[in-house]
């Protein structure tokens, strides 16, 4: 699929009754494996690193992690993975791991103390050394460092003069910090956080400064629809998704994208977007089997 991705419009009456238009920016539909922000995100840091492993971290369901090592597969680069939990060795991979491992990324559990710490510049080092990646580039958890955020800014670009607000769910924040940098003046972004801690307002910021040298866009975020927070879901949640695919034929990603698009809706029920707005869903996503 070549970039930019399609725009869907959608008829939905919890919008049109209200006097907005809602459509589905599909970035689900970038690769068949490598799929979405994940794609934004990582190319830029693949070419960074310049046929060197690639380093990174995450859970024992990260999205990220199975991205990674999609793109290590289709590039022939090798992945590492060091993944939160060393009591996880232990055990039978889960699905999300065994994708991982079956994509040729090498898994390297730590406990959970040391994953806390991992940006610390020796325990870092000490990981890598026991990684056997000390050549390796690191790209940091959520794949969101300055590179990524740069890749992001082309999807607000790809979106000029066709949305008043776009939504998009937040992990790591750089997605929205390069979405609402490539965004019109006119134009603005709003996150809707899967996870809980409201510390995302701080971490955009901070990328943002990285990226640019301060802040870019305008942006605001929600954090009422985490549902739990990261991985975590709800059967009310599931039946939204459910309705939402059977109304429109679109498969939905439960653990950013189903959050994202509920917000969606009861802000539109709230009456928080004007009459005659145009709201862009971002669908990072599809659901993984």
């Amino acid at each position: 699929m070549p970039l930019p991705t399609p725009l869907q419009e959608l008829t939905d009456p919890r919008f049109t009754h209200r006097g907005l238009r809602l459509f589905l920016k599909r970035d689900d539909l970038i690769h068949p494996d490598l799929i979405g922000n994940k794609w934004r995100k990582l190319v830029p840091n693949l070419e960074a690193a310049a046929g060197r492993p690639i380093l990174t971290f995450g859970g024992a369901y990260s999205n990220h992690l199975r991205a990674t090592a999609t793109a290590g597969r289709l590039l022939g680069l090798p992945t590492v993975g060091v993944v939160r939990g060393q009591e996880l060795a232990d055990l039978p991979l889960n699905p999300s791991l065994a994708h991982c491992a079956a994509n040729g990324m090498r898994l390297h559990f730590v406990d959970r103390s040391t994953y806390r710490h991992k940006a610390d510049p020796d325990t870092l080092a000490a990981i890598r050394r026991a990684a056997g990646a000390e050549d390796a580039h690191v790209v940091p958890e959520g794949g969101s460092n300055p590179l990524a955020v740069q890749g992001c800014r082309a999807l607000g670009e790809e979106l000029r003069g066709h949305a008043d607000v776009v939504a998009v769910a937040c992990g790591t924040g750089g997605t929205l910090a390069g979405l609402a940098a490539g965004l019109a003046p006119e134009q603005r972004a709003l996150g809707v956080p899967v996870l809980k801690g409201g510390f995302l307002d701080a971490e955009i910021r901070a990328l943002q400064d990285l990226t640019f040298g301060g802040l870019r866009g305008s942006w605001t975020l929600d954090h009422r629809f985490h549902f739990g927070g990261y991985a975590r879901t709800t059967p009310e949640l599931h039946a939204f998704a459910d309705d939402f695919e059977a109304r429109h034929d679109v498969p939905v990603e439960r653990l950013y994208v189903a959050k994202m698009l509920y917000g969606l809706v009861a802000l539109a029920q709230e009456g928080a977007f004007a009459n005659g707005t145009t709201v862009v869903a971002v669908i990072t996503g599809h659901p993984f089997p």
